[in-house]
């Protein structure tokens, strides 16, 4: 677990994300998600990506401030999501991929984003969702901790990318919904989607296997959206949207 903290290794998350097409492509469609919410917000502000890690959103969002609690080279600063030293009102954007559920605690970093965001910001969360088919992958073959049953929205961290509850978003926007809604009034739940049942893990993420080619990437992107059609509880991940009042 101690590698899984370590800023060196950045490069190495680099170059499985260059190596799998799949994956890049996963990852791309976030982005541009991103772009589209960022879209959606005032036009003067930061735009800040919180847990950039090694990711590539600058790339498709040239005026995002990427950002890590670990040191990576390459990230333009360090922030600690639970205290960021963004003024208030100053950012119009958060974008976050697979990070709200590695936060210890998402209550201090719900009221840093209600403190940073300007009227009419969003911020969009990207993280795992307990359907029917993740649950069984992060309760049995998942390395990081998943504990749907936590009465409480912390958790005592072995390490950034270490410590986690893969359930953390599902329980704070989902089962805990009216205690969200209660204590955060300055922040406005616009959605929580569901989405991606298969492609992610057939990507296999950032493990050193894969299952899915680039080629036949589109037929399983066609699978996914039949089977959302189903039900949204086949998505493994969310789309989660806020806007500050």
């Amino acid at each position: 677990m101690d590698a899984l903290d370590s800023p060196d290794r950045v490069a190495e998350v680099r170059a499985v994300i260059d190596a799998k097409p799949a994956l890049k492509r996963f990852y791309a469609e976030i982005y541009a998600r991103y772009a589209a919410s960022l879209a959606m917000c005032p036009h003067e502000g930061l735009a800040v990506e919180i847990g950039s890690g090694g990711g590539f959103a600058q790339r498709i969002v040239p005026e995002l401030v990427t950002t890590d609690v670990l040191p990576y080279d390459g990230v333009d600063r360090v922030v600690n999501a639970t205290r960021m030293p963004f003024t208030d009102r100053s950012v119009r954007f958060f974008g976050m991929l697979n990070v709200f559920h590695h936060v210890p605690d998402v209550a201090a970093f719900l009221r840093e984003a209600g403190r940073c965001l300007m009227p009419g910001g969003r911020l969009l969360l990207i993280d795992q969702h307990p359907g029917w088919i993740a649950k069984p992958v992060l309760r049995f073959l998942h390395h990081e901790p998943f504990c749907p049953d936590a009465t409480a929205w912390q958790f005592e961290s072995t390490g950034p990318l270490s410590g986690a509850n893969g359930a953390l978003a599902w329980i704070v926007f989902v089962r805990d919904r009216a205690k969200f809604i209660q204590e955060f009034p300055e922040l406005e739940l616009l959605q929580y989607r569901p989405f991606a049942p298969l492609t992610y893990w057939l990507s296999g993420g950032l493990k050193p296997w894969h299952l899915l080619p680039s080629a036949a990437y589109d037929i399983v992107a066609i699978v996914d959206r039949a089977l959302l059609r189903i039900s949204t509880q086949f998505g493994s991940f969310v789309e989660i949207e806020v806007a500050r009042r």
